[in-house]
């Protein structure tokens, strides 16, 4: 006997019960991405009360920095692809936000200039049901038409970060000490990898047949990015780096969903800890 659609008004109380743990799955993931930012202060090597002295010092100027990092993205979750999952399926904006690791080494052009190669991970990952319709059982049981849908973001990017004020000073030929904190703004470009994958069950709006499904696409598009933060120097060799960030960008999908552009805007905020040599 073939299952039938109802209204999802008659199924009582599931919606709500979904719902809160889609918000409750949201907040698990704010709290990790906490939980890992607040690892990261603690992990940190103390010394900043001696380096705002000035005490200590490098044989020789930095040319490079290499540094890891973790935070939060918040996406923007709009276009045609994002704006048709949260229509037809019980997902918010808040559900493509995801916590952020990343890794970058940067070169020095000049006192107050450097130009950084990073890389970024990004994955959300949510349970949801299809808001407006439900599963009737042959016993006249209705329950929700469930699916996960999983967005992974990986931005490969170069930027230039220009320094607003010195970040040491010389002291003769042979040593450089560090200044305690240099705040910094800049720019860039890359390619942002994605993979956007629901997996579940979904109706068939011609026949209202419920169907397993697995609808994905991936590849790559153009983004650009903007960003303001601070290095703070823990000792002459780390250092720590708060930083937000803004990416422009979106990618074209495959025929599972219609070509249709994808939304790859976002701010991220993120601590990490850097090296310098």
């Amino acid at each position: 006997m073939p299952l039938a659609l109802i209204a999802a008004s008659a199924s009582v109380g599931s919606g709500t019960i979904k719902g809160r743990d889609i918000l409750i799955g949201h907040w698990s993931r704010v709290r990790a991405a906490f939980f890992l930012l607040t690892s990261t202060w603690l992990l940190l090597p103390s010394g900043i009360s001696a380096q705002g002295n000035g005490q200590g010092f490098l044989f020789k100027q930095p040319s490079v920095q290499v540094g890891i990092s973790a935070g939060y993205t918040v996406a923007h979750a709009g276009g045609p692809v994002l704006n048709h999952a949260r229509d037809q399926l019980t997902l918010g904006r808040k559900d493509f936000d995801a916590p952020t690791f990343g890794v970058e080494v940067a070169v020095r052009g000049s006192e107050r200039l450097d130009f950084a190669l990073g890389f970024r991970f990004s994955k959300s990952d949510v349970r949801s049901e299809m808001r407006h319709l439900v599963e009737e059982l042959p016993n006249l049981e209705t329950v929700p038409i469930e699916q996960t849908t999983t967005f992974t973001r990986i931005p490969v990017t170069f930027s230039a970060r220009f320094y607003l004020r010195d970040r040491g000073r010389a002291v003769s030929r042979f040593a450089w000490i560090p200044a305690k904190w240099a705040p910094f703004m800049g720019a860039g470009a890359g390619l942002t990898w994605y993979r956007f994958e629901q997996i579940g069950d979904f109706a068939d709006i011609t026949t209202l047949e419920i169907l397993p499904l697995i609808i994905e696409s991936d590849g790559a598009g153009a983004s650009t990015h903007v960003f303001a933060g601070v290095d703070i120097s823990i000792n002459p060799r780390f250092l720590w780096t708060l930083e937000g960030r803004y990416a422009f960008g979106h990618a074209r999908t495959d025929s599972s969903f219609n070509y249709d552009n994808l939304d790859l805007n976002g701010f991220q905020a993120t601590i990490g800890i850097s090296a310098r040599f």
